[in-house]
């Protein structure tokens, strides 16, 4: 019996390697539709031209697959950065639907690549042309990664620098981030670019954020180098926090996962 009929949109035919993908969900819920799993998940893939998965965005959707009815539309949006992995070249994008615990999938209406997966779109990976590249300058603590996966982070301290060369165009800068539960309070995240401030926010206790911070050409300036300051009001000690056990020092405020720079 068939759950729905998926669709999947892309904001661009091309993706920059490191840069944001822009991802529509549309779920046609069929009119028969069987009951959905209470611990309902969406599978996308990403595939290369030999069907090898290359990376992934399992999530569970903004509405919980057991609400959803038959003859319901679900639609949602979503963004991943491409990893940097050394590939270029047209990439698949498979979804479907499945039970997280069981890894059981149900049947969808589609272009069916095998084990109840659904071929949903195409585009092309590809390097970035411009090479303006955002630099972790100072402030900042080293690269860390979570074990058996590709997602990166950096922590920053209570100030830190984002440096690029200047492009002299318009431009809109992509920051990805979070923060720990460890501080109670919401913390507030201000960006300036010397004495101009170009964005500030609140994040409070388990939020994450993906800012999008337009960057005109004449706010850039002239100078060969962009340098700008994040701040943030509140930060911690793991160690001196009782519910976080071992010794680590460091002063941290936010978890930056991408700093990415589109330039117009």
């Amino acid at each position: 019996m068939i759950a729905a009929t998926p669709t999947l949109t892309l904001g661009s035919r091309e993706a920059v390697i490191g840069g944001p993908l822009e991802m529509q969900f549309r779920f046609e819920v069929a009119a028969d539709a069987p009951p959905f799993p209470e611990d309902g998940w969406v599978f996308v893939h990403f595939l290369d031209t030999a069907g090898e998965m290359m990376w992934t965005d399992d999530h569970q959707p903004p509405t919980p697959m057991s609400l959803w009815a038959p003859g319901q539309t679900i639609e949602y949006t979503r963004t991943v950065f491409v990893p940097k992995i050394p590939y270029v070249g047209e990439t698949d994008v498979e979804i479907g639907l499945m039970s997280k615990s069981t890894g059981q999938r149900m049947r969808l209406e589609g272009e069916a690549i095998g084990q109840r997966g659904y071929r949903v779109a195409t585009f092309d990976m590809r390097l970035q042309a411009d090479a303006v590249f955002v630099v972790f300058k100072d402030g900042w603590h080293n690269v860390e990664q979570a074990e058996g996966s590709m997602r990166q982070w950096q922590w920053s301290t209570g100030a830190a620098t984002l440096a690029f060369r200047n492009p002299r165009r318009d431009a809109r800068l992509f920051l990805q981030l979070d923060r720990s539960d460890a501080i109670p309070e919401p913390q507030q995240v201000r960006l300036t670019l010397g004495d101009q401030e170009v964005d500030a926010f609140t994040l409070a206790p388990g939020q994450a954020d993906l800012r999008r911070i337009p960057l005109s050409a004449g706010l850039l300036g002239d100078g060969d180098v962009v340098e700008l300051q994040m701040t943030v009001d509140r930060t911690f000690v793991p160690a001196r926090v009782p519910s976080m056990a071992g010794g680590d020092t460091r002063e941290l405020g936010v978890r930056v996962f991408h700093a990415f720079l589109e330039v117009r």
